[in-house]
């Protein structure tokens, strides 16, 4: 049976001269911006992604992720490089969609608390590696562009609107509730603390762009690949080592278990070559870019889009912990 959404296997892999003939192909754990498929064939089993982000599911920005996991592989990190069809192509259009094949890796996700203290450590020597070699492989970052932190005026308009569409709800049910609680809760807090908005990054170079626990693939203990590289790009380093820890590790009750953050901490710093004072500064930003952001909301009641309701309790619930321990936390990840 085709699935929801299927893919144009048949012509796809006409352009394939080693694929095979398809056997099956269904639909894997669906991401919030693109869609993923495993294709089984008569030569074996594949991953085919269909590229649907309107930001990076153009043939070119999408080449260049390809050509940069090419050269990470050649560098022996865990990626899975897509493969090229016999024109050596690695996007595929069809219908006016891109499409890539890659080679299907078989793994498990892991969450921080799947995570020993030593697998937390490895995590944040994998994560310094990807940046050293991605500035191996990429050269060079463009000028950059400036990464202004949140304006709070700004978000409490926003609050302000967000409120009004939550209240507006009939009939409101649980979340809503939850919803209305945080944003009033939110708006005390940028009131107790807009004096600490902190200024604008001094550095940036090249990254994953949205390195989680579903972007990576174990085999056993080891991480067997690193994947969805579509946010490849130019941003602060350390920003994302601490946004990746604040996904990894945060727990159900919306805590942060520090004693892995300060081993994936360390082990991150070493290996991306980072100092304390680069880190904590990252702290601080992404702190202050959790107490003024509200995307699930929006996606929710501005854009009718429920995908990432099953994120906002911990989220939401880790901005008032992480406030409330900002020194713990700061010194977990640069003490």
């Amino acid at each position: 049976m085709a699935p929801p959404y299927a893919p144009p296997v048949g012509a796809l892999l006409r352009r394939y001269a080693d694929a095979g003939e398809p056997l099956s192909c269904e639909p894997v754990a669906q991401g919030l911006l693109n869609r993923g498929y495993r294709l089984a064939t008569t030569r074996g089993s594949y991953f085919l992604k269909q590229h649907l982000d309107d930001r990076t599911a153009d043939r070119d920005t999408i080449t260049r992720q390809h050509r940069a996991t090419l050269r990470l592989h050649a560098l022996g990190l865990p990626v899975a490089p897509p493969l090229a069809d016999s024109a050596g192509r690695t996007v595929a259009v069809i219908g006016g969609r891109c499409y890539a094949l890659h080679p299907w890796v078989e793994g498990r996700h892991r969450d921080g608390a799947q995570l020993s203290t030593d697998g937390s450590r490895r995590l944040g020597t994998l994560l310094g590696h990807v940046h050293t070699c991605l500035e191996h492989v990429m050269g060079s970052p463009p000028p950059d562009t400036g990464h202004e932190s949140a304006r709070p005026e700004d978000t409490l308009r926003l609050i302000d609107d967000l409120l009004r569409l939550v209240r507006a709800r009939r009939p409101r049910d649980g979340f809503d509730e939850l919803a209305e609680h945080r944003l009033r809760e939110r708006r005390v807090l940028l009131h107790q603390h807009a004096h600490r908005r902190p200024p604008a990054a001094a550095a940036a170079g090249w990254v994953h762009g949205d390195f989680h626990p579903f972007n990576l693939l174990y085999r056993g203990a080891e991480p067997a690949a690193i994947v969805d590289w579509d946010r490849l790009g130019v941003r602060p380093r350390a920003e994302e080592a601490v946004r990746a820890a604040a996904i990894f590790f945060v727990r159900p009750a919306g805590e942060l278990a520090l004693d892995k953050v300060r081993a994936y901490a360390r082990a991150y710093r070493r290996a991306a070559g980072v100092d304390r004072a680069e880190l904590a500064a990252a702290v601080d930003r992404v702190w202050w870019e959790r107490l003024n952001d509200f995307w699930t909301l929006r996606w929710r009641y501005q854009l009718h889009d429920r995908r990432a309701d099953p994120q906002f309790p911990a989220v939401s619930a880790l901005v008032v912990w992480w406030t409330r321990e900002y020194e713990a936390v700061r010194d977990a990840f640069a003490g």
